[in-house]
Formats: C-alpha cells, structure tokens, sequence
C-alpha cells in the first residue's frame, strides 16, 4: 500500500510541473510561436525577399561586426583582469571587482547618452576628435563602444570565480620549475580555463548581438549605415511592416538558439571538466 506521504509529494509534483509549463508557455513558448508564425505569414518568398534587402544584409553584417569586434576585446580585458584579480593582490583589486559588475547595474539607455555627451558635438573631446576626422557618435565605432561597455563583465566573471576555486598551486610549481609568464598561461592556466573562457564568449556574444539600448542611442538610426538588426526590427515595425519585422526577428532567434546550444554544450564540458578534477 502507498504511503499518504508518497501520493502528496506526487500531487504536488504534478501540480509544480504543470504550473511551470504553463509559466513557461506563456512567458517564452507563445512569444517564440507568434514570431515565427507572423514573420513566414506572407510564404518563404517574402522572408527571403526581406533577408536579402540590402539595409537588411547591411544591418546583418553590422551586427556580426560589432559583435565579433566586441567579443575580442572583451576576451582580452577580462582575461587580463581575471588574471590580475585572482593571481595578485594589489591596491583597488575590490574596487576593481566591483566596476566589472558596473554594466549589470546601469541602463543601456544611460550608457548610450553617456557616450553621447563625452563624444558628441557638445563634448570637449568634439574638437579633436574633428580635427583628426574621428566619428565616434552616429558611427560605427561608438556602436562597437557601447556595445563592448554593455557586454565586458560577461568574460571576466566566467573567468574569476574559476581561477579563484583553482588557486594558484600549478602556476607556482610552473615557476619554481623556471617558465616564464606566457609559458605558464599557455600550458598551465589556459587549459584549465579554456571551457569557462568559451561560455564567457558565447555569453558575451548573445548579449551583443541583441544589444538595443545604449546602440539605439549612439547610432543614429542610419539606414545602411548605423542600424544593426534590433535598430531595423524597430524601424520596419514603426512602419507598420510587422511581417518584415517579425522575419528579421527570426533570423536573430535563429542565432540565439545556436548560441543557447553552444553554451549547454560549454557548460557540459565545464561540468565534466569539474568531475574529472574532483576524482
């Protein structure tokens, strides 16, 4: 006979379950059914005749652009400063631990008008920046600005917590048997890191490609020129075109779900590193 115990624990299982896929359907599962069903309405014809306008290729490839762009320096800073962090101690080192975590706390749209007064035509900056003919605000690089401030905690905080947990013992044994600094990243740390670095990237790149605040701000809105596929998905629906809106939003899921499968995937291999580690 069933204990009463086991036949409540099932009830609310049941109950928990499908209160988490009804919460689950209708936060994430209908949104995702009503892009995809508005943005191929019109047939396969009309999406592909939308992903190939010009302005859309153009805003495709500005996205990938900003994107890469950001991806690297941002693997850059935050292996720098994961690696000041957990190997050094030094004046600032909480200070600086807490400005990584700055962009989680600050509004794009912030970050987008702080650009714009430092690099804008009222900034002090203006001048010089005229007389070497730089464009920073409605152009590329301020795009590429904005985008790596938004997106730089993504890498380095994949990063500390793992080299924190690990500590120090191998490099130092690398040193005491004489390799030098770029040796002992290389052969030493890099391997340890490299699962946590890759989801730190995919991390960093998701967010970038689906930045709108801060780009929406500094670009400009220029067609062809300045507009990345967020800007374009907003332009197309303000013109009432919600079918071609919706269809450019189908190509920016689409890279979201390759990017949602390639982080399952690091996070496997970071759990799996994790085992081979404990044993």
């Amino acid at each position: 006979m069933t204990p009463v115990i086991y036949k409540q624990s099932n009830l609310k299982r049941s109950v928990l379950l499908m209160m988490t896929w009804i919460v689950f359907g209708v936060i994430f599962l209908a949104p995702l059914s009503v892009i995809l069903i508005e943005g191929l309405s019109k047939g396969l014809g009309f999406f592909w005749h939308t992903f190939a306008n010009p302005v859309a290729l153009s805003a495709l490839k500005l996205t990938l652009f900003a994107t890469l762009l950001s991806v690297i320096l941002n693997v850059i800073f935050g292996v720098m400063a994961a690696w000041c962090i957990t190997k050094y101690d030094f004046v600032g080192k909480n200070l600086l631990t807490t400005l990584i975590d700055l962009p989680f706390s600050i509004s794009p749209i912030i970050v987008g008008l702080i650009y714009t007064l430092l690099y804008g035509s009222q900034s002090i900056l203006y001048p010089f920046l005229m007389e070497y003919n730089l464009q920073v605000i409605y152009a590329v690089p301020g795009i590429v600005l904005a985008t790596i401030f938004v997106t730089f905690p993504f890498v380095a905080r994949s990063l500390i917590s793992l080299m924190q947990e690990q500590g120090n013992t191998e490099e130092e044994a690398a040193r005491l048997l004489g390799a030098n600094g770029w040796q002992i990243f290389w052969h030493v740390t890099f391997p340890n890191i490299r699962w946590a670095l890759l989801h730190g990237v995919v991390m960093c790149t998701a967010r970038a490609m689906g930045e709108f605040g801060a780009v929406s701000i500094i670009s400009g809105h220029i067609e062809g020129l300045t507009n990345t596929l967020p800007l374009q998905i907003e332009i197309l629906y303000n013109e009432y075109n919600a079918t071609a809106a919706f269809s450019i939003s189908i190509i920016l899921l689409i890279m979201a779900m390759i990017i949602l499968f390639i982080r399952q995937w690091c996070e496997r291999r970071i759990t799996n590193a994790h085992s081979e580690a404990g044993q």
